[in-house]
């Protein structure tokens, strides 16, 4: 006779139980992976940040700052951010990998992301766009180095 036929319905909840408990068990058990402002708290490499027309005293008026240039391994990713009043009006990529199509298909469609998320974040605190991993990263760096920069 079948472990689970109608005539024994304490041991399928018996044996639902267990395995929702052993699954919650698992689920729990997971690591949750490194945020992206731990990693953006390691130090940056080596490059020169600049900051150019800051009008204004305080942080007020307009500044626009460029960040370090990030080597990756497929090309250096740099950016420009521009603070107006302390918020984040504008980042654009002045350097980036270019050097073959699929560069450039990949970049085509992960700066404008990136852009949309720092712009929204007002921080580098912003979600890796998929597909463009190194990219995100150098430009996650080359942002977090500008805002530094910009803040200091």
């Amino acid at each position: 006779m079948h472990a689970l036929r109608k005539n024994h319905p304490l041991r399928r909840i018996v044996l639902a139980s267990a395995a929702t408990v052993s699954g919650m068990v698992l689920l729990l058990s997971l690591k949750p992976h490194a945020s992206p402002q731990n990693v953006l708290a390691l130090p940056a490499p080596s490059g020169s940040a600049s900051a150019s027309s800051g009008t204004g005293s305080g942080g007020t008026g307009t500044r626009t700052v460029t960040g370090d240039t990030i080597q990756t391994r497929w090309g250096p990713v740099q950016v420009r951010i521009t603070i107006k009043d302390r918020r984040l009006t504008d980042v654009t990529a002045v350097a980036y990998p270019t050097d073959n199509p699929r560069d450039q298909e990949i970049n085509s469609f992960a700066l404008p992301r990136l852009r949309t998320e720092a712009l929204t974040a007002q921080s580098a605190d912003i979600d890796t766009v998929s597909g463009a991993t190194y990219t995100s990263d150098g430009y996650r760096q080359s942002l977090q180095s500008a805002l530094d920069s910009a803040g200091g």
